[in-house]
């Protein structure tokens, strides 16, 4: 199997594949056949400089059409492709440079710098070099015919609670994103569907383009800043049909600009935390359609959903996908391995999990229907006076008062209760006060039960997050130990 032959290929030539918008706004477009071309010399000059099947070879690269070229050369010769979030450092690229021991790094010269020494590098120039037709190339590499079980791809965590730690999928990862891109994602064929995560999340690379992909759609791919004024336009402008966002970007579109129907957008759907009913509410009163959420792991890809065909159940990360296998034992949730196509193959340190029920760490309740609500992380639960409280309650609370631009929800040391909740809160356009600490309490109390409201209330510019943009709850419970 390979996904040049067994995808790329099956696909017309002149179909198209990728609408790239570059940092001016300009769009060039991307047909199969250019891209089974381009990448295909890509994969020849990959192993002119060394790399050979089942080779690590990492990306520093935004969201450009050189990117998405990379993995698809990676995975036409059987290397292994590494995309990194363009915002890491050199301590977070050391730590990546060590685990994987890459033979190549393609990568944006003004990122390239971070990059420790020892690792050969493939800069954009020599990429532009290329993908110029003129120019002498290389013989392109075979197309590597590959096993479902030969790595394809490594993610690493974000590192919540210590350092990343690398995870390598199978080949089967790529295919078997097939059960989430036709129950959950949505797009059909024809369709325009923009995935605007940034190179490095576990998500890019199974959403940005492959779920079109499997489905029949092209893809968008934006190189530049989120701006949401500019997010809604662009879309707009582009015909986009499924929109799949963090629930950051949700929040900072229901906040921060004037919401309205976009006349070819179909489906949007949202995953990487919880995104709360108050947003959800916000989108449907101003579009009419309502962000579908779901929920997965870097280790499980996607698991739960709110499933197409289904209305969207607020605040809930849905039900299990189609042939995916969970269950809830002490209300955590456990996925059986062998009934997900995209669970890990092992961690890069080889670690292999062989046992039959993944437990994912994460706390969920479960209402009369099946819905699943996520609660939290295990070790992000508050117990506060015999109370065990979700941290994400506490924040849908704050987030759905119109002062509060982000909201993290952790426990604070109480002698008498044990815990209690401190909210550490951004806000959008007042000034801190003891006044508004009292007024976000009291509107708390009002919007879920009393217990849970906070009795700490703190203020901040930002909050700490991971790369991929979870908040880093165990930093904040830390600063209180």
């Amino acid at each position: 199997m390979n996904i040049i032959d067994d995808l790329m290929e099956r696909a017309p030539a002149s179909e198209l594949g990728i609408v790239a918008i570059d940092p001016e706004g300009a769009r060039r477009d991307w047909h199969y056949g250019e891209m089974i071309a381009t990448s295909a010399g890509l994969s020849g000059a990959f192993a002119a400089r060394g790399v050979k099947r089942g080779d690590v070879v990492m990306t520093l690269v935004g969201n450009r059409i050189e990117w998405v070229l990379s993995l698809l050369a990676c995975w036409r010769m059987g290397a292994v492709a590494l995309p990194c979030n363009t915002q890491l450092r050199r301590k977070d690229l050391e730590l990546r440079v060590a685990a994987a021991n890459p033979a190549l790094c393609v990568g944006e010269e003004r990122l390239l710098g971070e990059l420790p020494g020892g690792v050969p590098t493939m800069t954009m120039a020599e990429v532009a070099e290329v993908l110029d037709e003129d120019r002498p190339q290389e013989t392109p590499a075979s197309v590597a015919d590959l096993d479902a079980e030969d790595p394809a791809l490594i993610v690493f965590t974000s590192g919540t609670t210590g350092d990343p730690r690398g995870i390598v999928h199978a080949y089967r990862y790529l295919f078997g994103q097939r059960i989430q891109a036709e129950n959950w994602f949505g797009s059909r064929p024809g369709d325009l569907a923009w995935c605007t995560t940034a190179t490095g999340w576990s998500k890019s690379a199974r959403n940005v383009f492959l779920a079109p992909w499997l489905t029949g759609a092209a893809a968008v791919i934006q190189d530049g800043r989120f701006d949401p004024a500019e997010r809604l336009n662009l879309a707009e402008a582009l015909g986009v049909n499924v929109l799949c966002q963090a629930p950051t970007e949700y929040r900072m579109l229901a906040r921060r600009t004037a919401l309205r129907p976009l006349p070819a957008l179909r489906r949007m759907v949202s995953a990487g935390e919880p995104l709360d009913p108050e947003t959800i509410a916000a989108f449907l009163e101003a579009t009419g359609l309502e962000p579908s959420d779901g929920y997965g792991q870097t280790e499980t890809g996607q698991v739960t959903a709110n499933l197409i065909g289904e209305p969207v159940r607020r605040g809930s990360m849905g039900k299990p996908l189609p042939g995916v296998e969970v269950r809830i034992v002490d209300g955590e949730l456990q996925l059986r391995r062998r009934s997900s196509p995209t669970f890990f193959s092992r961690y890069l340190d080889g670690e292999r999990f062989e046992g039959e029920w993944w437990q994912t760490g994460d706390l969920v309740d479960e209402d009369e229907d099946g819905f699943l609500f996520f609660a939290g992380r295990g070790d992000d639960i508050i117990s506060s006076s015999g109370y065990r409280i979700g941290p994400t309650e506490v924040e849908a609370a704050l987030l759905s008062h119109p002062a509060v631009a982000d909201a993290a929800a952790v426990a604070a040391p109480d002698p008498e209760r044990g815990s209690v909740v401190r909210a550490i809160v951004v806000l959008r356009d007042r000034e801190p006060s003891e006044e508004l600490a009292a007024e976000l309490r009291e509107h708390c109390k009002e919007q879920t039960a009393p217990y849970k409201a906070p009795r700490v209330v703190e203020f901040v510019d930002e909050l700490p997050k991971t790369t991929s943009g979870k908040v880093k709850r165990a930093q904040l419970r830390a600063e209180l130990a």
